[in-house]
């Protein structure tokens, strides 16, 4: 006995790849029949896909993208593209990694941006102790 599949929640144009969202974007003849103002916010709505994605394929379908349009998304993506990493913290912001007047050794940052890590005294006591034990 099969189990029973359960259909998707998300719509099919979404779980498209590439060539099917073209393939139904010219059968549907959806470039030419686009009626909003921003054909590109439409296309990445619509298709389920990001800014440059959409871009690209309205290229390949033949829609003309506007120059100042493209423009905008590009610089939109490449402004919040420091916003979204994870490792470091965002540059200008106060953080240290560096040696500074109350830390030898910086490990890094509590969530509210407090920084943790060894003070130079606790290195100093760690050299001295270090020393101790190493001569005969």
């Amino acid at each position: 006995m099969t189990r029973k599949r359960r259909p998707s929640s998300t719509p099919r144009r979404k779980r498209m790849g590439r060539k099917a969202r073209l393939a139904h974007a010219r059968s549907t003849g959806w470039g030419s029949r686009y009626r909003g103002k921003n054909i590109v916010e439409g296309y990445r709505r619509r298709f389920g896909v990001d800014a440059q994605c959409a871009i690209r394929e309205l290229r390949l379908l033949g829609v003309e993208v506007p120059a100042e349009q493209e423009a905008a998304i590009r610089t939109t993506l490449s402004a919040g593209a420091g916003l979204r990493s994870r490792g470091n913290p965002p540059e200008g912001q106060g953080f240290q990694t560096e040696p500074d007047a109350s830390f030898a050794f910086i490990a890094g940052h509590t969530s509210g941006g407090a920084p943790y890590g060894v003070t130079w005294e606790e290195w100093e006591e760690f050299l001295a102790g270090d020393k101790e034990t190493t001569e005969p």
